[in-house]
């Protein structure tokens, strides 16, 4: 009789690793999933929410007071409550000032960002130490956030910005910059970047760079030094001026004056006094031969000349 060899199975005692990973793997998700959704902009969520509100409270508005017949006006009022938001509009500094305490709070309080402003802007002053590292203009992590609040804020509205950008006395010169000027216009242009990548419109925006020519601190400390290394935002009451169009509106119709305000093109080309136009005769230029056989150019042939 043959005797059959018996057939060992082997345990796997490492199965355990792949119910592990898959877990891992659903809670690394889980977690993605919920910073995400943490990550809501205030101002948004604010707008959203104050459509919403006027949309509902139209349509309550026509269930209860409105007849069958007179329901059609009512909803079309609710959906250009729905449609009217904040956007294409100038929004008041007092406010703007307000959302961005709001917005840059713990900063604020930690005098890392100073808020001023009068009747014509709010200035927001952001340290340099705070955004960039040192002699280089790639916006860190924490500024993209703190610019990302900003933009929130400012999307909304039409008010032209301006960024600029400072650096303190200390000369700089290496691969990327030759000087201070360099180094601060291209750091105001990577918060312009920014602003607009986040909705802020570009058209509303500008940059320019002081570099060590506008100081707010004694440059021989390393406290005013420090102080003076910064990017300032400088949100105005009015819209950007659009020169093109203003040029465009002087020269239209095929070079027919166009009123521009009280003036015109016509009353800007021809108002100079006759003392200060110049004739005809005056700028032409003649040729005149000396005696010793050259020539002389000269718009005054009477004029006495040296022929030697």
């Amino acid at each position: 009789m043959i005797r059959r060899v018996p057939i060992e199975t082997k345990i796997n005692h490492e199965r355990w690793l792949v119910s592990y990973s898959d877990f891992i793997t659903l809670l690394f998700a889980f977690f993605v999933v919920m910073y995400s959704v943490s990550q809501v902009s205030e101002a948004k969520y604010k707008e959203l929410s104050i459509t919403l509100s006027k949309a509902f409270e139209g349509s309550a508005n026509v269930a209860a007071n409105s007849s069958p017949e007179s329901a059609l006006p009512e909803s079309e009022s609710a959906e250009q409550q729905i449609n009217s938001s904040p956007q294409n509009e100038l929004a008041d500094l007092s406010q703007v000032q307000k959302e961005m305490e709001t917005a840059l709070e713990g900063l604020v309080q930690q005098s890392r960002v100073v808020l001023s402003g009068n009747e014509d802007w709010v200035e927001i002053e952001i340290n340099s130490n705070l955004i960039f590292s040192s002699a280089e203009a790639e916006l860190s992590d924490e500024a993209k956030t703190i610019f990302t609040d900003i933009a929130d804020v400012l999307a909304p509205y039409e008010n032209a910005v301006e960024v600029s950008g400072h650096t303190d006395d200390i000369p700089i010169s290496n691969s990327s910059f030759a000087n201070n000027w360099e180094l601060s216009s291209a750091r105001a242009v990577s918060v312009v970047n920014w602003l607009a990548y986040n909705g802020v419109k570009p058209e509303r925006l500008s940059a320019v760079g002081y570099g060590e020519y506008r100081p707010i601190a004694d440059n021989t400390t390393e406290n005013g030094r420090a102080a003076n290394r910064r990017v300032v935002l400088r949100v105005a009451r009015d819209r950007a001026e659009q020169p093109k169009q203003q040029a465009q509106a002087l020269m239209e119709n095929d070079g027919t004056p166009t009123s521009v305000g009280e003036e015109t093109l016509t009353e800007k080309v021809i108002d100079q006094s006759p003392e200060t136009t110049p004739s005809e005769s005056d700028t032409k230029i003649e040729p005149i031969k000396l005696e010793n056989g050259g020539l002389l150019f000269t718009n005054d042939p009477n004029s006495p000349r040296n022929n030697r």
